[in-house]
């Protein structure tokens, strides 16, 4: 295990989150350059699905060159297939909207509510099922988060806080110092949790001053990562990780089970060992969620309840995580398999 206080730093001289996110590739053509595949426009769709690309330079330097079937990059490279009109594929497939009870405020679980903080994401993952959501009238952080608190405030029963998006430090530390003033005077909501992919993708961002504002708040503090392959870890991930840990954060992670690039048992048990050494607990493995233009990712339940036993077969119990979908209106993910 990795071990760091909040105040170790990921580098003598980190470059700052907010460049590195600017300086993001967002051309198709850029980045099968930047993998070693210039030559091979043929993998590149006429247009991205109305999906724009956007990848941190740090995550494409995980890639493997030379390799169009490489599992990083075939989370962010659009592909033709986006455009296929598959039955059961839908533009809500969780049913965001129907849960909303304000503006970016979503309710669907008793107990916790959902803010959606922000619509921007570092990594525009091409299995992303907000896609399609209206971020544009959506964003609780707006007039600082006036009408999120207020819907907090009027009701006892929410004893957790989700920050979801988007990404929601994609937000200026500033920002969601800003909701945590506002959640001081509510003594019923005990828990905050951040769901974010960017001490995956861009691990800059957990620098000093988002840190002290972790370690200051008076809250239990979980932190849900998004990673789907081992390979989306490295020493800048280990010790963003570490530096979490450090401020009082518990680290789970959520994958999502993608054809093409985790649907086999050793790479599942590659991934589990793999976060496990940075300090992450596997919390759910997702059914992908049926959102129009991710159809050729999915993975049928039979083939992943088939993985799912033999990673128990070959991991600790508190290695596996739960393979679950979402389904609009349920009040809990649904298990798969048991």
């Amino acid at each position: 295990m990795i071990t760091a206080s909040p105040q170790s730093r990921l580098s003598p001289a980190a470059p700052d989150w907010r460049a590195l996110w600017r300086d993001a590739i967002t051309d198709p053509k850029e980045l099968l350059r930047a993998v070693g595949l210039g030559e091979r426009t043929d993998l590149i769709p006429p247009d991205d699905a109305g999906f724009a690309l956007r990848v941190p330079r740090g995550f494409v330097a995980r890639m493997r060159h030379n390799d169009p079937t490489d599992p990083l990059l075939l989370q962010v490279l659009p592909q033709a297939a986006e455009h296929d009109r598959v039955a059961g594929f839908t533009m809500d497939a969780v049913g965001d909207m129907a849960s909303r009870t304000g503006q970016g405020f979503l309710h669907k679980y008793h107990g916790r509510a959902l803010l959606i903080a922000s619509g921007s994401c570092a990594v525009n993952c091409r299995y992303c099922f907000r896609r399609h959501f209206p971020y544009g009238e959506e964003i609780a952080a707006a007039g600082q988060w006036r009408d999120a608190l207020a819907q907090l405030e009027a009701d006892p029963s929410i004893s957790e806080l989700i920050l979801s998006g988007g990404d929601p430090l994609s937000l200026a530390t500033s920002k969601l110092a800003d909701l945590s003033r506002g959640l001081a005077e509510m003594p019923h909501v005990r828990r905050l949790r951040i769901h974010t992919r960017l001490p995956v993708v861009l691990p800059e961002r957990i620098d000093d001053a988002f840190l002290k504002w972790l370690a200051s708040l008076p809250l239990q503090k979980v932190v849900v990562l998004h990673a789907n392959h081992a390979n989306e870890f490295d020493a800048g991930v280990d010790a963003a990780c570490a530096r979490l840990r450090g401020a009082g954060a518990t680290l789970l992670n959520q994958s999502v089970l993608l054809r093409g690039i985790n649907n086999h048992v050793d790479t599942l048990t590659d991934l589990s060992e793999r976060m496990f050494a940075a300090g992450v607990l596997p919390y759910y493995l997702h059914q992908l969620d049926r959102v129009h233009g991710t159809a050729h990712f999915e993975v049928g339940d039979a083939e992943a309840m088939a993985l799912l036993e033999a990673l128990r077969a070959r991991l600790p119990g508190y290695l596996v995580p739960r393979l679950v979908r979402e389904i609009g209106g349920d009040t809990s993910k649904r298990p798969i398999g048991g």
